[in-house]
């Protein structure tokens, strides 16, 4: 079952603005995005639903998933792509990969992109490593 981490309603309180239209599918693929991509690979304990037990690190969660969101609102591009391409042309499709990297997360221009804000939300000084590690899996 997906697990979604943030509400409309928490989205309108942590941007302070009306959410756009189609922000639970937005909230729902901002989830995914960051399960896949970021929460997959940090310790915390979880209720038997999977979502964070801990308060703390289940408001980290929701902001994170928040900032995405706005995110992608602000550059209009909800894949992430579009920053990825040098030149784009219609008539014909020619497409030409840019050499840099403009992705919110500093990888390569090949890497998911995660907004900056979310990632500043799971670096919280609140999420101390008893509760919750970044980027750490045990087996």
């Amino acid at each position: 079952m997906a697990r979604i981490y943030a509400t409309a309603a928490d989205y309108e309180t942590y941007t302070g603005h009306t959410p756009p239209a189609g922000i639970d599918a937005s909230l729902a693929h901002a989830s995914e995005h960051l399960d896949a991509e970021v929460f997959r690979l940090c310790w915390f304990e979880a209720d038997g639903d999977d979502y964070p037990s801990n308060t703390i690190v289940r408001e980290a969660f929701r902001r994170a998933t928040c900032a995405q969101v706005q995110w992608w609102d602000e550059i209009g591009d909800e894949l992430g792509t579009g920053g990825r391409w040098n030149s784009v042309k219609l008539g014909s499709a020619a497409l030409s990969r840019s050499s840099g990297s403009s992705s919110g997360s500093g990888g390569s221009s090949q890497d998911p992109v995660v907004a900056e804000r979310a990632l500043r939300a799971l670096r919280n000084p609140d999420l101390i490593c008893d509760i919750f590690v970044l980027g750490m899996v045990f087996s």
